[in-house]
């Protein structure tokens, strides 16, 4: 049986609130029907804010910042953020090579933690629900060599913490503890079962 979606029409339809091309995917990979208009919201961490508190903002805010835009159709919005935490350290996406490299030797070798915010804000009936995942990445010890390579790829350059788990970077990677889609961007069991539960997708037809 092959997944299908709920959402067929304009006025139900699901929208994502992201640019990402990772969260697309990842929506698209278990056939869930949606549109795409990014949040252009400035994803700056507040002062006093804690991580989790930063993910969870930043999403509930990007879902009703495209809800309240005119003429874009839908009634469920979708938000997401992602951050790379090591310690207290929260590592954004590298301005520069010189800074990814020193995204990349600080990981070296060590477990670093990846946190996703998720929300969902339905337009009809003016409610958000958020969560927030967390996983542990342990990467192997990196050489000069390795990181000087990876960086030449060009990969790390649009990625939080100079890496990605679902390309090359994955040669990093010795071992996660949690939720892989939830490295990748988005943490897809979570986020399906949200839209389930909140009647804007219904992933298995039992009709079909």
């Amino acid at each position: 049986m092959m997944p299908t979606s709920s959402a067929l029409e304009s006025s139900q339809l699901l929208v994502l609130a992201s640019a990402s091309p990772r969260r697309r995917d990842l929506l698209a990979s278990v056939g869930i029907a949606f549109s795409v208009v990014p949040s252009e919201l400035p994803e700056e961490l507040l002062p006093g804010e804690t991580p989790r508190e930063h993910v969870l903002r930043l999403s509930r805010e990007k879902a009703t910042q495209v809800a309240a835009q005119a003429g874009i159709a839908g009634r469920w919005f979708l938000g997401s953020d992602t951050i790379v935490l090591r310690d207290d350290t929260v590592l954004g996406k590298p301005r520069d090579a010189a800074e990814a490299a020193d995204m990349l030797r600080s990981l070296s070798g060590r477990s670093h933690q990846v946190i996703s915010g998720y929300a969902v804000h339905d337009r009809q009936r003016g409610v958000t629900e958020a969560g927030a995942v967390q996983t542990t990445v342990w990467f192997k010890p990196l050489t000069a060599a390795e990181i000087a390579g990876y960086i030449a790829t060009g990969e790390p350059m649009d990625k939080a913490g100079a890496y990605a788990i679902q390309g090359i970077g994955a040669f990093m990677v010795k071992a996660i503890e949690g939720s892989y889609t939830n490295v990748v961007g988005l943490p897809l069991c979570e986020v399906v079962e949200l839209l389930e539960r909140l009647g804007a997708i219904r992933l298995f037809d039992p009709q079909g």
